[in-house]
């Protein structure tokens, strides 16, 4: 077994800290860095566990690359499964899934469609729709930059008073914004990422937020996890800060939930794995509201850190 980690995606510290927790419980595996420019190398345990900070600090291999590529490495470890510790673009996209499948190599997660499909967050409100799995209203901006965009962004956020804007394919609330007046929107606008591509700006919902994991069996039943719920300190929000460095926020595992309530919210994290063909495991977010749990997005490699 190989854990592949790293990468050059806005996910990449996030990688690192999932290897490092993986190693502790896959004693046997090997461990392959995805450095950012693309060159492999393998990395002995030790290093990797003295590694500290790695949430805001970048992983710097002490060994020579093995491979200037991950395409030139893979023909060299076909003997291999690979447990996929990449997050993000990287991860999640289905361009490493497609990879891996062209090279004939077993790997851990969904196969490249399903992660493609997953990893657009609109897409996956599309089949959602199609599945009558409840979800919010939602503006599609492939375009950010340009004016016919943000006047039809600033007329949503008129529409709704408080929105929510993101990129439509990243993670970790990478490049969040909860818009809840003119300025605010006004400040969104000139921080979006051109590099991000197409964002997708959604009302704000509100109500409590819960996330829930899914593990696909190897006879195809699909169980749910425990719910969680993030609970936010007023005046900050569930961004990358609050989610690894625990600045504002409060995570609850499992949630205190009625049975009832906490069916409902497996359930909807279910029925998302499967009309999204996932496999593995999956952690879909939700908005717990008073009519019900509503989908926000699916994580096809949610993070597996101890944080």
């Amino acid at each position: 077994m190989l854990i592949l980690f790293g990468g050059s995606s806005e996910e990449r510290l996030v990688s690192v800290a999932s290897a490092q927790n993986l190693m502790g419980h896959l004693t046997e595996a090997k461990l392959l860095f995805l450095a950012p420019d693309n060159s492999v190398h393998f990395v002995e345990p030790a290093e990797l566990a003295r590694h500290a900070d790695p949430f805001t600090k970048a992983f710097i291999p002490c060994t020579a690359a093995f491979a200037g590529t991950l395409e030139v490495a893979l023909p060299l470890l076909k003997d291999h499964t690979f447990i996929l510790a990449l997050h993000g673009t990287e991860g999640e996209d289905g361009e490493l899934q497609a990879l891996l499948e062209k090279n004939h190599i077993a790997f851990t997660g969904s196969s490249a469609r399903a992660s493609r499909l997953a990893f657009d967050k609109k897409h996956t409100k599309e089949l959602a729709l199609a599945h009558h799995l409840p979800i919010t209203e939602d503006l599609l901006l492939n375009h950010p930059a340009s004016s016919d965009d943000q006047k039809k962004l600033r007329d949503f956020f008129t529409t709704f008073g408080k929105i929510v804007l993101k990129p439509v394919a990243n993670g970790s609330s990478v490049g969040l914004f909860i818009i809840d007046s003119a300025r605010a929107l006004e400040d969104a606008i000139k921080k979006l990422n051109p590099a991000a591509g197409s964002y997708l700006a959604e009302r704000f919902i509100t109500g409590r937020e819960i996330t829930v994991g899914v593990r696909h069996h190897l006879d195809g039943r699909v169980t749910p996890l425990p719910c969680s719920e993030v609970r936010v300190i007023q005046g900050r929000q569930f961004d990358y800060e609050g989610k690894y460095l625990g600045h504002g926020v409060q995570e609850l595992t499992p949630a205190p939930l009625d049975p009832e309530i906490t069916q409902r919210c497996q359930a909807l994290a279910v029925k998302v794995h499967q009309a999204c063909g996932c496999e593995g495991y999956t952690r879909t977010d939700m908005i717990l509201t008073n009519a019900g749990p509503i989908l926000l997005e699916i994580n096809t490699l949610p993070g597996l850190s101890k944080a």
